[in-house]
């Protein structure tokens, strides 16, 4: 069994040291990545509609982090009887892409460049956002992996449907990636999970979204069908990409975030098909979006996020294995 930190003379509680996600080792060269797991920050928000602040979620996630990550031998979940995030996976955090103030295209391609490099290294990418529109250039990124190792499923968790193709003249806002997705020859579907209420996007959107081979579940939906009934819905044996909006939870648990969205998801709503999506097929890539800090001074929204991302990594990494 692995050693506890604390053992080897460092308490090292939450409060100590660098902010990295995690506490994982800071890896400034993005030519010599050697881990299993590769946190980027995408701290861009000009894509926004409402309420700009996401531009600070990786710094907030990262530090709320620090929470779960103190001197433990990896992470005992008596419920599942199993250990997670051991010394068997190497996480490594790259710090954030380079962001250009009201330069959209500029930024996302900081980002895309980003996630080449984290998959050109054969590790699993986790871009904290950033605004949705951040998830244009991370499914950009995978045109050649999915070349060489095949398409990708995206599931997006979210209160939105994010599939406006125009408006005004804008295609790359946070109202436009899973548009902007589907339209991937290597993006071969969808499950949308999560829609719900006043949405973002008019009825034509969501005739094109299914036209497009989209499934798309409200958050009473899901609830209705139950995790396992929602899980047998999206392709088994797939490659999946997850993207995560912090919205799709209800802002009773997650005010802190641009455009929230009364009637979403509790923790464990998202656990559970997180976990099962783990044991059902291969994930590829994961984003987290929209933690806008300010508007939550309880700092729940963030623990939230990173115990999520946290929890997600352990079971993809033990379900591998």
């Amino acid at each position: 069994m692995p050693g506890h930190s604390y053992e080897t003379g460092r308490l090292n509680l939450p409060f100590v040291g660098i902010a990295t996600f995690g506490k994982a080792p800071y890896v400034q060269d993005w030519d010599a990545i050697d881990a299993d797991v590769a946190i980027l920050g995408a701290p861009f928000d000009s894509g926004c509609q409402y309420r700009p602040g996401a531009r600070f979620g990786p710094r907030a996630v990262r530090e709320a982090s620090t929470l779960f990550s103190f001197g433990h031998a990896g992470a005992y979940d008596h419920e599942d009887n199993a250990t997670y995030l051991g010394e068997n996976v190497r996480i490594a955090d790259l710090g954030d892409a380079d962001i250009i103030h009201t330069k959209t295209e500029e930024s996302h391609a900081s980002i895309e460049y980003g996630v080449t490099k984290i998959l050109e290294a054969g590790a699993l990418p986790v871009v904290i956002g950033g605004d949705h529109s951040v998830n244009i250039p991370c499914i950009n990124a995978f045109a050649q992996d999915c070349a060489r190792n095949g398409p990708l499923h995206v599931v997006q968790i979210d209160a939105h449907l994010d599939f406006v193709d125009t408006r005004k003249g804008v295609t790359i806002g946070h109202g436009n990636p899973m548009r902007r997705a589907i339209e991937k020859d290597y993006v071969c579907g969808m499950t949308q999970l999560g829609i719900r209420n006043v949405s973002s996007t008019a009825r034509e959107g969501y005739e094109d979204a299914r036209a497009r081979g989209s499934d798309i579940l409200s958050v009473r939906q899901v609830r209705k069908l139950g995790a396992d009934a929602v899980l047998e819905r999206i392709p088994e044996g797939a490659r999946y990409y997850v993207t995560i909006d912090i919205d799709a939870f209800c802002p009773s648990i997650a005010p802190g975030t641009g455009t929230p969205s009364h009637g979403g998801f509790l923790y464990y709503d998202v656990l559970e098909l997180l976990q099962g999506l783990s044991k059902r097929g291969d994930v590829a890539g994961i984003d987290l979006v929209e933690v806008a800090p300010a508007y939550d001074p309880t700092e729940s929204t963030q623990i939230l996020a990173a115990q999520l991302l946290l929890n997600f990594i352990g079971f993809i990494f033990h379900n591998r294995r």
